[in-house]
């Protein structure tokens, strides 16, 4: 089973836009090193919607490489058209990733029909497990949990990633999907409530800057000790502000940089650096998580 600390991580990149693949390397021995429980690649953090089909399918083969079969590699296979997501789908599934996580369509709006009719398409041209990915912040769309009911009947579709926010919706989420159907956290700041609530585990932006913390929390969350897990994550709570003072990945991209694990926290146009007047508060937050910065 796929659980516990996850980190939706970052594409590295060379200043001239190219992936930078030494230090992907880097990164994933990082995680492995500091306990990280799976690796999605290519997600939407993982800038997603600036790689070409044939990169990103180059990306998550060679973090699927320097894994190595010592955790579980989800590759991100979203997309707004069904017949692109089906496509990538298929070029994914040669990579030997042990799961893909799809984003709903964004901008485009799809009714619920809709989205339960994406999800089964690109189910249906691929064994390998599914998971679903509710972001409407992002989106525009929210997969609401009746649909996301009619999904788990796929044998396929064996999750979701829920970054509502509302936790409020986990019990109703758990009593139509049913007990084997994972559900993940998208929301790092309600993550460890998530999680005390009978959630699976998280999906987060954090874990790219604070793994251990963050493993820490997870563990002492998923086997129900509420002091020990909040206590751990008290520490983390002005990261979940600050790594999103600007649009994601730019503040953790820039963060892992000040770590001295990239080269440099290069982004794809239309994302862009950091704004200076947001240093010194992503700086603060890292300190207080106990994180080495350069």
């Amino acid at each position: 089973m796929i659980n516990g600390s996850i980190v939706a991580l970052i594409t590295p990149m060379l200043s001239d836009g190219t992936v930078d693949y030494a230090s992907l390397e880097r990164l994933v021995a990082f995680h492995i090193e500091q306990g990280t429980d799976a690796i999605v690649a290519v997600g939407t953090t993982g800038e997603s919607a600036t790689l070409p089909a044939d990169e990103h399918v180059a990306v998550v083969a060679q973090t699927v490489r320097f894994v190595a079969g010592r955790i579980p590699v989800i590759a991100g296979n979203g997309a707004n058209a069904t017949a692109e997501a089906i496509s990538l789908t298929k070029a994914l599934a040669s990579t030997g990733v042990d799961a893909m996580l799809g984003v709903t369509p964004y901008y485009n709006k799809p009714t619920q029909a809709g989205l339960v009719a994406h999800f089964k398409a690109i189910a249906a041209v691929t064994d390998i497990p599914q998971i679903l990915y509710n972001v409407p912040g992002r989106t525009g769309v929210d997969l609401l949990p009746a649909a996301t009911s009619e999904l788990a009947k796929v044998s396929n579709i064996i999750g979701l990633k829920d970054a509502t926010g509302q936790v409020s919706r986990l019990p109703q989420l758990r009593e139509l999907c049913g007990p084997d159907f994972l559900l993940f956290s998208g929301d790092d700041a309600t993550a460890c409530e998530f999680m005390l609530l009978g959630g699976n585990g998280v999906i987060s932006v954090t874990n790219n800057v604070a793994p251990a913390q963050f493993k820490a929390m997870c563990d002492a969350a998923l086997a129900g000790n509420a002091e020990l897990a909040n206590h751990l994550d008290a520490p983390m709570r002005g990261l979940y502000s600050s790594l999103f003072c600007e649009a994601n990945p730019i503040p953790v991209k820039w963060a892992v940089d000040r770590m001295g694990l990239i080269s440099h926290g290069h982004l794809r146009l239309p994302l862009t650096q950091l704004s200076d007047n947001f240093h010194e508060e992503v700086v603060n937050a890292m300190i207080k998580a106990r994180i080495e910065v350069l």
